[in-house]
């Protein structure tokens, strides 16, 4: 009996990503040279928001393990060329300096910000035969060796999963409450994921339990390629592609519903800023959703301003009674936030 549950355990379904030929396709020439990259160091520029920054301080030893991954969209691939030196090697591959960059043609979502979530969470689809991966942000600029950062971060303390703390939250209300006044997407739209979440018992965080917080800064993620991991990976994409895009406010959750089964490492945010050299964007982001203050402003000619295919949850209605949901109050404790 108890060998047949284990079995039938681990044979479940989990929906994670894209079947060919429905979006976020890659060229032959890079699906080739991504089969030998065991060791990853990935970021991503959509939308032409970003330029590739060189990494420092690496190592001829990670120089020959890792491969340096750009993933790009066609916007983004046109932009850097106009821009920075780019070169053509014999088989098709394009590169800036130590990046290879890797175009996905075919963007499945509308939103940038939501395309750009493909190679963040889901690498291990698009690279499936990396064993460790290290994803940045694309206006990072790393400046610490990947081996290093491999080494703390996951096989000190035998982890297979690391991100930092956010600087200043640690309740995804509370991130919610800042994505809001800072307009990362609609506000009625973010209450209504909120209110999804609060209806399916994800509490407000508080010291003593059993996380750091909720909140990830989530402009890196260090990973084993582990079943649990690429699970957990799966589980929170298909968060992002339900509801918004703003994936710190569904990373909590998703550690809640698998009730203390996914184990990682949640390192202090002074480190994060030690692994970095920020650098700000071409220009500033923004699409006409992020200033919707009301959800009527979505009716009509306002409708135009819905993605088409993504966060389809937030128009799907829902088997339960949002109406009786009262998010939780949130104290502003920084200014920054």
């Amino acid at each position: 009996m108890y060998g047949l549950a284990n079995l039938q355990f681990l044979s479940f379904q989990v929906h994670c990503g894209f079947v060919r030929n429905s979006g976020a396709e890659m060229a032959p020439s890079d699906i080739k040279y991504v089969k030998k990259c065991r060791f990853v160091v990935t970021s991503g520029i959509f939308d032409g928001y970003d330029i590739p920054q060189q990494p420092s301080n690496i190592s001829l030893r990670s120089k020959k393990l890792f491969c340096f991954l750009m993933v790009v969209d066609e916007i983004s691939l046109t932009f850097i060329m106009q821009n920075v030196t780019v070169k053509e090697d014999g088989h098709g591959g394009k590169w800036v300096g130590i990046w290879r960059l890797v175009l996905l043609k075919y963007p499945p979502y509308d939103e940038p910000r939501r395309n750009g979530k493909i190679p963040k969470i889901l690498l291990h689809r698009l690279f499936p035969q990396a064993q460790y991966s290290i994803w940045i942000d694309g206006k990072m600029e790393l400046i610490v060796d990947p081996l290093l950062i491999l080494e703390r971060y996951l096989w000190r303390g035998k982890y297979t999963f690391a991100i930092a703390q956010h600087k200043h939250h640690h309740s995804i209300y509370e991130e919610a409450d800042a994505n809001k006044r800072r307009k990362r997407y609609a506000r009625p739209l973010i209450d209504l994921h909120m209110k999804i979440y609060r209806y399916e018992g994800m509490e407000s965080w508080k010291p003593g339990g059993k996380t750091i917080s909720d909140v990830p800064e989530g402009a890196i993620i260090i990973r084993e390629h582990t079943a649990m991991s690429n699970l957990f990976s799966c589980l929170w994409f298909n968060e992002v592609d339900l509801f918004t895009p703003r994936d710190q406010l569904s990373f909590g959750y998703v550690v809640y519903r698998l009730g203390g089964l996914f184990k990682f490492y949640m390192f202090p945010n002074c480190e994060y800023n030690s692994l970095f050299v920020l650098h700000p964007h071409t220009r500033e982001h923004s699409s006409a959703v992020e200033w919707v203050k009301n959800i009527t402003e979505l009716d009509g000619k306002g409708s135009r301003m819905k993605e088409s295919r993504g966060g389809l949850g937030l128009w799907t209605p829902y088997p339960g009674n949002l109406d009786s949901v009262v998010l939780p109050p949130v104290a502003r404790t920084s200014k920054a936030g």
